[in-house]
């Protein structure tokens, strides 16, 4: 929440959440919490609940995993929907730097066209190279060049309001029910989502692993 604030696109924030005790956080600590209905289809459905309540041409869904994402990064995933009035929705690509990262199916793959709109998005290994020695580690190993050739989906996205409200409506489709991945509902529809590319790389907490990771550079930040 803090980091949303921080962005310079950004005019309000609030957390939607279907947890008491996620509110009562929330609050106490000075922000705004939106109590949602528990049976949200995702966190986009739970976003356009919440946003309902307001009005705002351009809403912001943060996604909670992702506290250390930058504010640089919230403004860039922003711009497209203020720059080309015909774009719905916009997200934003980061560098995956390990192999491990390419592999784990925490971390969401992204692949583009040339003008920047979303092919694919999947949590499996995207692009698969082809012609390499037959297991994929060891062809990612082989050659660090490779790696290049993969971005993860930042877990943001920015919505035109109409586009928010139609997505709301929209059922769950085959390939999101597959992947665990609600942007491809979007994609199913035959809607195309702009993926900015940023630099700055963000942790999303997926396991207990990075639960800890994130707490530790969290306090180490405010000492």
């Amino acid at each position: 929440m803090h980091k949303a604030e921080q962005a310079s696109s950004i005019s309000r924030v609030f957390v939607a959440t279907d947890d008491h005790r996620i509110a009562e956080v929330v609050e106490q600590h000075g922000g705004t919490a939106i109590l949602t209905s528990p049976t949200a289809k995702s966190g986009t459905d739970r976003v356009a609940e919440a946003a309902a309540r307001f009005d705002a041409s351009i809403i912001v869904n943060v996604q909670g995993d992702e506290p250390l994402i930058e504010p640089s990064t919230i403004d860039a995933a922003i711009r497209p929907l203020i720059d080309d009035p015909s774009l719905l929705v916009s997200t934003t690509s980061e560098p995956i730097d390990t192999v491990d990262d390419v592999l784990n199916p925490n971390v969401v793959k992204v692949v583009t066209d040339r003008r920047g709109f979303g092919l694919y998005f999947s949590r499996s290994p995207l692009p698969y190279p082809r012609g390499g020695r037959g297991n994929l580690e060891e062809t990612l190993r082989s050659d660090s060049s490779l790696l290049s050739r993969y971005r993860k989906h930042t877990g943001l996205y920015a919505y035109r309001r109409s586009f928010l409200d139609e997505f709301s409506r929209m059922d769950p489709t085959p390939l999101e029910i597959t992947e665990g991945l609600e942007q491809l509902r979007m994609l199913e529809n035959g809607h195309k989502i702009k993926v900015v590319e940023v630099e700055h790389r963000s942790i999303g907490i997926d396991t207990e692993q990075d639960y800890y990771r994130v707490k530790k550079l969290i306090e180490e930040s405010i000492k």
